[in-house]
């Protein structure tokens, strides 16, 4: 990488589902943390790029946010295959000793017909390739901004699996050109 610049990583609003769920692509957003949406708007850049991932609620939050985004399918969150819509309970119960073992090793495991957090990484890698210089705003996924924390930090990907990222949190990162990146912060919320 080459170009210098800002990102501006949000993570989109809350699912409107239930909880313990891996989402589907398409599930619902809850937008009615209207302080949080306010003061993400007043903490974003005026000029940016504005990019998101194709899913329904980095969509939806991004809109909230008062941007068009550009869509980026290498930003969407990592592809739990089979899992998805299924609760971790069940899933837990159902497969026993393999979904622990799953758990123990998320950042090199793949479900079945999904991809692992490593793929994850590799593919964001593409995305940030494509990214201009200067600031943008990304409207993402917990995955997605791990694996740019991966990247930036030349993180070990279970290492990267560790960050907190909430809902409607901000993480900004700068890109130094060949200097590598900086960390300006991580999982700011107001308050």
């Amino acid at each position: 990488m080459t170009e210098l610049g800002r990102l501006w990583l949000v993570r989109h609003a809350p699912v409107d589902g239930p909880k313990g769920v891996i989402h589907a692509p398409d599930a619902p957003v809850d937008l009615g943390d209207t302080a949080r949406l306010d003061w993400l708007r007043e903490a974003l850049p005026a000029e940016a790029v504005i990019v998101a991932s194709p899913s329904r609620r980095t969509r939806e939050t991004a809109v909230a946010l008062g941007f068009q985004p550009q869509l980026e399918p290498d930003f969407r969150e990592q592809d739990f295959g089979t899992w998805t819509g299924r609760r971790h309970d069940d899933l837990a119960r159902e497969l026993g000793p393999a979904y622990d073992a799953f758990w123990r090793d998320a950042a090199r495991l793949a479900p079945p017909g999904g991809e692992s957090f490593v793929d994850q990484i590799d593919r964001v890698r593409r995305g940030l390739a494509r990214l201009p210089g200067g600031d943008s705003v990304l409207v993402v996924h917990s995955g997605t901004i791990r694996a740019v924390l991966a990247i930036a930090l030349g993180a070990s990907p279970d290492a990267a699996l560790s960050f907190v990222i909430d809902p409607l949190s901000l993480t900004q990162i700068d890109r130094l050109g060949s200097a590598g990146w900086r960390i300006a912060y991580v999982n700011r919320v107001p308050g």
